[in-house]
């Protein structure tokens, strides 16, 4: 694990008597078998921690029973996290280790840093790095068993945390039982290749005059094979599993490669879910194209928010405002139809401390959080943290790193604190205006290195709402602008990165 390096930093000095930004009032079935188809039918500046004035420090807004558009992800990937070996050779010989636990015991750390959600990468049986999913009814034996899940759901809904689970739907380990016994199937020559027998399928395994077979897999990974979202056979699955665990303690899913699944499917799936279990809250990961549109055609609640995130540490490397600016207008036009997630780092791209520096890390953080989304944490940008992701085998494992077992365990230098300190004012700046979640941002002043805009209440406060959602802004108020509020946010590349919030009393933070 790469931590901050240790030494050059100005010290935490907040302004006005503040505290530190801490949430000191924060809260404290039969299983299926594997085999068989679902019952159901860079060098930094020094570092400083920002000055913060006494209207960031009050209490946070009331705790949402569910995942919503006002929940703040700290987002983890499980194997990484808990020290789980990536690339092991048996999976039938592995033995169960009880790491997933180990995450109960950064509970209070996710919320002492203001957030309410916990999204968990990969958790099900899989061959190596969680997406190549063998059992969607297990655990990983890995990270554990489903008591460890049990109790990390009991866990988290007792300190007011929700809980998302991964949803690799889209295609399946080449071991999956159930890829297999269709593949036996096909090279014994059981049933029809026709269309109508394909469609009936979990998987398009198609046998070849020459006697192999063919199928398609996940964008040229051969050991991804794809599932068949044509036909019912996917739906009932996927409807299944999402049941399963929701019954068990989790209340979201982020859908994997939702991209590359029909979204037909979804509105398929999706309707069933919700009507058993009436707060879900579905995020498809939608890397390209209209978004607005998937959300629409799919039903999902939201969707990544990559073209923000390009835009962000794309504008911040090369000192060039005008493409953050141009990426806010397109943010503002998906904001009437639904609310993104954001995030500036995840599981599959290089950390932004890496990309940008700290420096400018930091203003990406500012931006994150006084724009209109659902924001996710990716773990260890709180203390800036560094890691590049590259392309070869392993070229992951640099941004999913090991965490310690405990937060004191955790070794931090001024770098790293002061970006958690920043991050705490940040999040207990958008808990003290929820109106935040759908916010529209209007420029005042746009240049390569300097950039000025305001962030204002939406008057629609029930724009892409349709009353599944409770914690949409339009949950019993106006998503903001009740009294006019607003933030104006100044960002400067030069001669050091800096960033200045202000509302109507005066400067909210500053760095």
């Amino acid at each position: 694990m790469k931590n901050p390096s240790a030494g050059d930093d100005g010290g935490a000095d907040y302004d006005g008597g503040a505290n530190d930004g801490r949430g000191a009032d924060d809260d404290g079935g039969m299983k299926a078998a594997a085999n068989t188809m679902p019952r159901s039918a860079a060098s930094s500046p020094a570092a400083s921690s920002p000055a913060v004035s006494s209207s960031v420090v009050s209490s946070h807004a009331p705790m949402l029973p569910a995942a919503s558009s006002r929940t703040i992800w700290w987002h983890v990937y499980p194997l990484g996290f808990t020290g789980a070996p990536i690339r092991s050779d048996d999976i039938a010989g592995r033995r169960t280790v009880h790491r997933l636990t180990r995450i109960i015991d950064w509970l209070d750390y996710l919320r002492d840093l203001g957030c309410d959600g916990l999204l968990l990468g990969p958790i099900f049986q899989s061959a190596t790095h969680g997406y190549d999913t063998v059992d969607y009814y297990s655990i990983d034996s890995r990270l554990g068993d489903e008591d460890d899940f049990r109790a990390l759901a009991r866990a988290c809904h007792a300190k007011g945390v929700a809980l998302m689970l991964d949803g690799v739907f889209n295609h399946v380990g080449i071991d999956n039982p159930l890829f297999r016994k269709e593949l036996s199937d096909v090279r014994a020559g059981a049933g029809s290749d026709g269309a109508d027998a394909i469609g009936g399928r979990l998987f398009s395994i198609v046998a070849k005059p020459d006697g192999t077979v063919d199928y398609p897999v996940f964008e040229g990974h051969g050991d991804l094979p794809e599932i068949n979202h044509d036909g019912a056979a996917a739906a009932d699955l996927v409807g299944d599993v999402m049941d399963y665990w929701m019954d068990r303690g989790a209340d979201a899913w982020r859908l994997d490669a939702a991209y590359a699944v029909p979204a037909g499917f979804w509105r398929r799936v999706l309707p069933g879910v919700r009507a058993r279990h009436h707060d879900a809250w579905f995020l498809g990961e939608v890397i390209h194209g209209d978004y607005p549109t998937v959300v629409q055609e799919s039903g999902m609640d939201s969707v990544t928010q990559y073209e923000l995130w390009k835009a962000v540490w794309s504008s911040l490397q090369s000192g060039n405002f005008y493409e953050l600016d141009w990426c806010l207008k397109r943010h503002n036009g998906f904001l009437d139809h639904f609310i993104p997630q954001t995030f500036i780092s995840n599981h599959d791209v290089t950390r932004i401390a890496s990309t940008v520096g700290f420096g400018s890390a930091r203003l990406a953080a500012v931006i994150l959080f006084t724009v209109g989304g659902v924001p996710s944490v990716y773990y260890g940008d709180e203390i800036a943290m560094t890691g590049i992701k590259e392309d070869r085998l392993g070229g992951d494992d640099a941004v999913r790193p090991e965490f310690p077992e405990r937060p004191e365990d955790m070794a931090m230098g001024r770098e790293a604190e002061s970006m958690r300190d920043l991050y705490r004012a940040l999040i207990r700046m958008r808990r003290d205006r929820p109106w935040l979640s759908s916010a529209r941002t209007v420029p005042v002043e746009v240049d390569n290195r300097r950039y000025v805009y305001d962030v204002v209440g939406s008057a629609d406060s029930d724009a892409g709402d349709d009353g599944r959602n409770p914690g949409y802004a339009g949950d019993g108020g106006r998503a903001g602008g009740e009294n006019g509020e607003s933030l104006r946010v100044t960002l400067a590349l030069d001669p050091e990165p800096t960033a200045t919030i202000r509302d109507a009393k005066g400067v909210v933070l500053s760095l």
